[in-house]
């Protein structure tokens, strides 16, 4: 049954309807309605209207609502797993770990919402600011515009709607148009909870309509995850607003000659290939030691060949397709450009079917070739040969982006070597640059990403510091 959009309280359909097919066969998987100019106004009105309301809710009241949204979720996992498999074509398996990261981050967003709080700061560092007590508070910033992507779509627009709930702001939330329906269950959850009516909006939009979220100067704030190049030049437009980006990533991972190599392969075909590689912190780039490459090569590619690739639907299937075609053409393009320039195919390197590739693993890959000087968000890894532990840092830093890294060693000063040189956002020891927990601070540096999510530090996005001094002594 077709489904509504959510319009600042009220369920409502436009003349655009929006059908959402699996990209594994283009079945039908449900459908809604595209919002247009004048959804947008409305929506846009409310959230401004809002907002008055939302800051003068309490902090129980906030996480009430949130944990409210957080019972129904939990009740409704299998529904949002199979919703999930079938828009994203996301394994099944996978697709109900994401629900339930999405669910835990509405409650970690609700147990945020009681502890915002602030510091007492000392004013004694000179002498006129003797007698005087300061403390600092933070107050909502106001109505928060939200766009979220296809790859996680029910967790990654939990990490915007909740932390917004959770602070006190209003959001209209533009979602993926080819993975709508998920976002579109959260906004009925929290509706069910008893979220003040024009507080939330989550309307599907053409790109034109949504762009506006980006330049309409009643959104105090901007969250965005997307690609990079989108998500930069949004910023140079957004105004005066303040802009969250969770951006495109080109992610390493060094194994080295202490680490376990097995366990090692094991987190690679994890953070390589799940979701087929269409994930911003998946692992693109393998630098191996030339004393274990053979032996890690081998086992990887081992793995990889035992994978079941299909029906995301069917809980066998291990890998599904990519979103669409057109991207299962570019990633063959991109290999094919690779080998043309000394790269060999140790497995995959070809299509199965109009939206399905093959896990690929590449060895021998120019900097220069696409697959590893640009984000592949493919099922393909590329592998390269170090004798020096240092070097291997310098090459995996020779990249734009700078999300997440994996650094699998036994070796400790190696261990701290790797957490102060290497220009990323966050690095995870003994496992994959894709390892995440939803309550951890999350962003990057250099071109993939500005600020943080994960509810506590997303609320800090979404909130405005202020100091307020207070003088004792009155002459």
């Amino acid at each position: 049954m077709p489904s509504p959009f959510y319009l600042a309280g009220s369920w409502e359909r436009s003349s655009q309807p929006l059908p959402v097919t699996c990209p594994f066969d283009n079945s039908l998987v449900g459908a809604t309605w595209l919002a247009g100019e004048a959804e947008f106004e409305r929506a846009t009105k409310a959230a401004v209207d809002a907002a008055p309301v939302m800051r003068k809710l309490p902090a129980y009241e906030r996480a009430a609502i949130l944990m409210r949204a957080h019972a129904e979720l939990v009740a409704r996992r299998e529904e949002i797993g199979r919703t999930i498999a079938g828009e994203v074509g996301k394994a099944l398996r996978d697709a109900l770990a994401e629900a339930d990261r999405g669910t835990q981050t509405f409650h970690v967003a609700a147990e945020e919402a009681r502890r915002i709080g602030g510091e007492v700061i000392p004013m004694d560092l000179a002498p006129h600011g003797v007698g005087r007590v300061a403390f600092t508070r933070r107050y909502p910033i106001g109505p928060v515009a939200g766009i979220s992507p296809f790859n996680f779509p029910f967790n990654l627009t939990a990490h915007k709607l909740a932390p917004a709930v959770a602070a006190g702001d209003p959001i209209v939330l533009k979602p993926a148009t080819k993975t709508p329906l998920s976002a579109l269950i959260l906004a009925e959850a929290l509706d069910h909870a008893g979220l003040p009516k024009g507080a939330l909006s989550v309307l599907p939009m053409s790109r034109q309509v949504g762009d506006r979220l980006v330049t309409d100067e009643r959104y105090k704030l901007l969250t965005f995850t997307g690609s990079s190049a989108v998500g930069w030049a949004m910023k140079a437009r957004a105004g005066k607003k303040k802009v969250v980006l969770e951006l495109g990533g080109n992610a390493g991972v060094i194994v080295d000659e202490t680490a376990d190599v097995e366990h090692a392969v094991k987190r690679v075909v994890v953070g390589g290939f799940s979701l087929a590689g269409q994930s911003c912190i998946s692992v693109q780039r393998v630098f191996v030691h030339a004393a274990v490459f053979d032996r890690f090569a081998a086992l990887l590619v081992a793995r990889l060949e035992a994978l079941k690739l299909g029906n995301p639907l069917d809980p066998t299937t291990d890998i599904g397709p990519m979103i669409e075609e057109s991207e299962a053409a570019r990633i063959e393009s991109w290999v094919n450009e690779a080998v043309s320039t000394g790269a060999t195919v140790l497995t995959g390197g070809r299509r199965l079917g109009p939206s399905m590739y093959a896990p690929t693993v590449l060895t021998g890959v120019p900097e220069t070739a696409k697959v590893c000087a640009q984000e592949v968000f493919a099922p393909v890894v590329g592998l390269y040969r170090f004798t020096d532990f240092a070097d291997a840092l310098a090459r995996l830093n020779r990249s734009s982006y700078g999300l997440q890294a994996g650094v699998f060693t036994n070796d400790l000063l190696r261990t701290l070597t790797a957490m102060d040189v290497l220009e990323v956002g966050g690095v995870m020891v003994n496992d994959v640059s894709a390892w995440r927990i939803d309550h951890m601070p999350y962003g990057g540096v250099k071109d993939s990403g500005l600020g943080r999510e994960g509810p506590r530090y997303a609320i800090e996005e979404m909130t405005e510091q202020k100091i307020i001094v207070i003088n004792r002594e009155l002459s």
